[in-house]
């Protein structure tokens, strides 16, 4: 049950007398009715209110729910002044200290004051309402926001918000929880007019049905209402932690597996498999032989790595390595041709969503010869692009089943697709990536520089091993998206 059913069902159990026991000595409901007819005669004859026209008797087919014996139903004009003419006041006449209410000071659902503005902090114009200490305040204008409350002091308000009083002594407070009450919800917002600013009618609220309790039991259920309203509260407050907590628990749960996995203990290690420094040696053999060749360029040997500068240990049989060891980390900024109208698509670090390339939203470029394109930028089926400027990472293992070239991406290539499993290098950069950002330069967007990635420390296991966690992964990460 969410905190706002949970108030609700109170609020419920509370107008159908089912939150405080009834007290035969308390007397009844029809009693207390019968003082407030008698009262508002003895106005009439005062001429202090006018004799209103009386309203329909309430038949048993409108009855929306049961209530104990010793409660009345009664039409809410019956009982308060809501149809009366309201007090008005002129702005000339109004001082500035004066309490002035605007609806925006009366927060939502609960009916707290926000904020207590005198009438010399706000800009008036045109007239406003009087309303007096204990009166209730209600607000016609979007009735669903329950913009309710008992007046803690004169003022003045908007011609939106509805002051008026109960006879008999009634708890005003009481009808304040009984006009938050689902049934009451439900029953205004189902007759409001107007679809951009709803409002209730004053007829609506005139001939609103109020069970209407004894007055003492009146005030215990609203002293049992104060009493658990703060511990729906304090559960609210447990429940929104909750709720936060499972919202993040996908998403924290597949870091965690994504964490173990390039720990090395998402899978076992097998001696049989050989090992990391194995592998490695195996990539440095390709890379001299693909130097020989002239199809890459010699590169300045990277530092060796300190033990100072290993985040987390790994097996044995694994080892640390910076990226660009084993992979070739390219800039497919400076190669890529200018924007013109048409052609094929040119991906920037915004095409990149949720694991793909979303080619709809990527502006093209028009080129004689598409093959041309392809050889400049290098994009093939297997290589991984990475988002350096921007909303940085997002990582794509491309399935290339289409031209096109990139600008502000990082491009990762295998030297061999025998000797490097590149999925298990996609499922790092998806871990890495928050850490990345944290490294990203800042002028007019977030940048990481390709010196950064090139350099970024790796663990690496055997291949075999690489591959074994990779199909971990694949099996164990679609449930986690169930979760959600």
């Amino acid at each position: 049950m969410t905190p706002s059913e949970l108030k609700n069902s109170i609020l419920q159990l509370a107008i159908q007398g089912r939150l405080v026991e009834q007290r035969p000595e308390e007397g009844t409901g029809e009693e207390l009715y019968r003082k407030i007819q008698s009262e508002k005669q003895a106005l009439i004859k005062a001429g202090k209110i006018k004799k209103e026209k009386p309203l329909p008797e309430i038949s048993d087919d409108e009855k929306p729910f049961d209530i104990p014996e010793n409660w009345r139903w009664v039409r809410l004009g019956e009982i308060s002044t809501y149809s009366h003419t309201k007090e008005k006041i002129n702005a000339n006449q109004i001082t500035d200290s004066l309490w002035c209410l605007d609806l925006e000071d009366i927060e939502k659902d609960t009916g707290k004051i926000l904020n207590i503005c005198l009438a010399s902090q706000r800009k008036i114009a045109g007239d406003k309402v009087k309303f007096y200490k204990g009166q209730i305040l209600y607000s016609k204008l979007r009735p669903y926001l329950k913009k309710i409350l008992t007046a803690t002091g004169d003022g003045i308000c908007s011609s939106e918000i509805v002051p008026f009083s109960t006879y008999g002594n009634i708890d005003s407070d009481f009808i304040v929880n009984y006009l938050k009450s689902p049934y009451v919800d439900f029953t205004i917002n189902s007759v409001t007019y107007g679809v951009k600013m709803p409002r209730v009618g004053t007829d609506t609220m005139t001939n609103l049905l109020v069970p209407l309790p004894p007055l003492a039991e009146q005030k215990r259920i609203v002293a049992k209402i104060e009493e658990l309203l703060p511990l729906v509260d304090r559960y609210a407050e447990a429940w929104n932690r909750l709720e936060a907590l499972n919202k993040r628990f996908p998403d924290d749960l597949k870091k965690s597996l994504l964490q173990l996995a390039i720990q090395g203990k998402l899978v076992p290690q097998l001696p049989e498999e050989g090992t990391g420094e194995e592998l490695y040696r195996k990539i440095q053999s390709e890379k001299q032989a693909l130097i020989k060749a002239g199809k890459i360029k010699k590169e300045k040997p990277l530092p060796e790595i300190s033990d100072d500068e290993k985040p987390f240990d790994i097996p044995d049989n694994w080892k640390w390595i910076h990226i660009n060891e084993v992979i070739d980390v390219r800039d497919g900024t400076h190669d890529t041709p200018k924007y013109v109208s048409n052609g094929i698509p040119l991906v920037t670090s915004k095409n990149l969503v949720d694991g793909g390339i979303n080619f709809d939203t990527a502006k093209l470029i028009s080129v004689d010869d598409a093959t041309a394109i392809n050889l400049r930028s290098r994009v093939d089926d297997g290589d991984i692009l990475f988002a350096m400027i921007g909303t940085i990472g997002n990582p794509v293992l491309v399935k290339k089943d289409r031209e096109f070239s990139i600008k502000n991406m990082a491009l990762f290539k295998q030297y061999n697709e025998d000797l490097f499993e590149m999925k298990y290098l996609l499922y790092f950069l998806r871990l890495a990536q928050s850490e990345m950002k944290k490294t990203a330069s800042a002028s007019v967007q977030s940048f990481v520089s390709l010196s950064v990635l090139r350099n970024y420390l790796i663990p690496l296991p055997p291949l075999a091993e690489q591959k074994r966690i990779v199909a971990k992964l694949e099996e164990i990460l679609p449930l986690c998206e169930k979760l959600k």
